[in-house]
């Protein structure tokens, strides 16, 4: 069963600057395997979208494989591309397009002399960048602000009456949040109550219906006129500050200095990187390697990235993880007071505890995603010892993981859709016979929705299409996982992954100049993935074994046209040795190993780049997908 089918012919492409660089084939289905005992059927569709590929990339100075991987991404109008390839912040919409800005500008004014602001915050690298953000503004201007956040264990998520209390009893009667507030109605009727006032700045969908602050800045409202909806909450207190400064006469480039922030929580808040989105974030890129910010700069020192151009890469599996950390396993006071540091000694500190504190928080997350592996190994067993449809598991994955801490479920819920490619949901116990959980899920599975239909079993709960999070009697899990399963429209086809190739590329065609013209695509990631190519029949000349853990495997290939060139895979060395074994034999692995003829024959889907190690640069290949050819 393992292979992929390949339909259509070749023929060569129209492009001019490269011909036969496109193969009009569509890759069907392949097998990779995801995780060390599972594999996941995954489907390779090369995309053949259609337009004027060589006219539009002589009016835009880019090679026609820049304009395709643009076609690709949703982009057809030429005006777009341009402000994708080349836009600035000049081309950022005005602030006072947002509903409320106006409004809420005019409190924040009326404020200054007069009274001190409580700053709402939450517990996530978005809830702190925006709370950090709205609290170095409002210096800047003269109010004074302190954040007020709540406890991840014993309140959860957004504003809560002990915050509002505690904020009253300090004296402070302007109330603002940032990344939460939007669904907290009640809470924002018992400080208005009080006699605050109170601003809303949020992200997030409406519920049921606006709270009724004295101002609600959120793109999402009904009705909202803001040209992007897209935004995290950093980006929301962005704009708002924005406005705010330009009231005050604050000059432009103090505006810039804000940019790091808001990048760091759009890409760590798993934003799509597109329209205000990309320009904040490539701009914000720009300035972190320079950061005078010193807790920002010692953490780049500590995690080795100091004098290294900063990607989006490295917010969203270094910088973003150690912020989030804190508000995970420990206090998110720790990162607030290293944003917060002005001592240079004690921001090297303050950044290496919380590096250990996310190395901690890693190990924990590893422990209890390899319970819950084990946990689903065992139940998609049949007594046979065989494995059925759709690998011996139900549609929906409900996985009880009693001792794990609250604020990992969701990390590891996401570890057990990355590798099954099922909706799941991870929960743990809290208290009072209680059970708290989180979910992932897949495109074709909207978990709010399917959710909603067991809204009588849920003490709390809430969230959108792809994610969710909830608490319950656990007496009632075993009837939330029977009828999530039972009302589950799911098809074998919806197991499988998507993998959408840009182009069906040789590897003879991949060089520093083309790998340079793709990196105007950049900042990648949500909604703006890397560039993604894919060949058929490579052989697998020789591979070796790096890392320090010894899980990346390097990989010498040629193709059918006698291409040679390094392949990487940086995650997965176990899962590539059993593909390998099971294909074609544990002979064939160590011959591999050995550098010695064999029979391997692999189709590859691939991101092409620059290596340089030791003042020598090569060009090289990593692997994202693999899996044996049907000839």
């Amino acid at each position: 069963m393992r292979g992929v089918v390949f339909a259509g012919k070749d023929r060569k492409s129209s492009e001019k600057e490269l011909p036969d660089l496109y193969s009009h084939v569509k890759i069907l289905i392949c097998m990779f395997g995801k995780g060390r005992k599972m594999t996941v059927r995954e489907k390779w569709i090369l995309e053949t979208k259609k337009a004027d590929f060589n006219g539009l990339a002589e009016q835009l100075g880019v090679s026609p494989l820049v304009v395709r991987c643009m076609v690709n991404r949703d982009l057809t109008d030429v005006d777009d591309m341009r402000r994708y390839l080349n836009g600035t912040l000049e081309d950022l919409y005005d602030p006072l397009r947002m509903k409320d800005v106006d409004r809420a500008v005019q409190i924040l004014l009326a404020a200054r002399g007069t009274e001190q602001v409580a700053i709402a915050s939450d517990f996530d690298c978005d809830g702190i960048f925006s709370g950090y953000i709205l609290w170095r503004a409002f210096r800047r201007i003269g109010l004074e602000a302190e954040i007020y956040t709540p406890d991840r264990v014993r309140e959860g998520y957004g504003l809560n009456e002990r915050i509002i209390d505690q904020a009253w009893e300090d004296g402070r009667k302007l109330l603002v949040t940032c990344d939460n507030g939007i669904a907290a109605n009640s809470q924002v009727d018992y400080a208005r109550a009080k006699g605050m006032k109170v601003i809303v700045t949020d992200h997030h969908e409406i519920q049921e219906e606006m709270p009724a602050a004295d101002a609600v800045v959120d793109p999402k409202r009904e009705d909202e006129t803001y040209p992007f909806s897209g935004l995290c909450g950093a980006g929301v207190a962005y704009k708002l500050i924005c406005a705010l400064y330009d009231a005050c006469g604050v000059p432009g480039q103090e505006k810039e200095e804000l940019l790091e922030y808001v990048a760091v929580a759009t890409v760590a808040d798993v934003m799509e990187l597109r329209d205000e989105n990309r320009i904040l974030v490539k701009a914000g890129l720009n300035r972190i390697g320079s950061t005078e910010n010193l807790g920002l700069r010692a953490l780049l020192d500590v995690q080795g990235l100091s004098g290294r151009k900063i990607s989006a890469a490295h917010i969203g599996f270094v910088i973003g993880p150690c912020f989030n950390a804190a508000g995970r396993i420990a206090t998110v006071k720790e990162s607030f007071n290293l944003l917060m540091e002005e001592d240079p000694d004690a921001a090297g500190e303050r950044a290496a505890h919380l590096k250990e504190i996310n190395e901690s928080r890693k190990a924990m997350t590893e422990e209890g995603a390899e319970k819950a592996f084990e946990i689903l190994e065992k139940r998609r067993l049949s007594e046979d010892g065989s494995y059925g449809e759709s690998g011996g598991l139900p549609p929906v994955l409900i996985v009880l993981l009693a001792d794990t801490h609250e604020s990992l479920v969701g990390i590891i819920a996401g570890r057990i859709k990355e590798r099954y490619h099922h909706p799941v949901i991870v929960f743990t116990r809290t208290e009072e016979g209680l059970v708290k959980g989180s979910g992932r899920s897949i495109e074709n599975y909207h978990m709010f929705r399917e959710l909603m239909k067991c809204k009588d079993l849920m003490e709390r709960f809430g969230g959108h299409k792809m994610a969710a999070g909830m608490t319950l009697r656990e007496e009632n899990l075993p009837e939330l996982e029977r009828r999530l399963n039972e009302q589950a429209v799911l098809r074998e086809e919806d197991f499988r992954p998507l993998v959408r190739i840009d182009a069906a590329m040789p590897v003879g065609f991949v060089t520093e100049r083309l790998i340079e013209e793709l990196s105007c695509m950049e900042p990648f990631g949500v909604g703006n993935a890397k560039p993604l190519f894919a060949e058929q029949h490579f052989k697998v000349l020789n591979g070796r074994v790096l890392g320090r853990e010894k899980n990346v495997l390097k990989l010498r290939v040629e193709n059918s046209r006698g291409n040679r060139c390094d392949a990487m895979l940086f995650r997965g060395r176990e899962e590539f040795e059993a593909f390998v074994r099971k294909e074609w034999g544990e002979g064939e692995l160590a011959r591999m190993y050995e550098g010695r003829e064999n029979h391997l024959d692999v189709a590859l889907t691939y991101y092409p780049q620059v290596n340089e190690y030791q003042g020598m640069r090569s060009v090289q290949i990593q692997i994202v997908s693999y899996c044996r050819v049907k000839r």
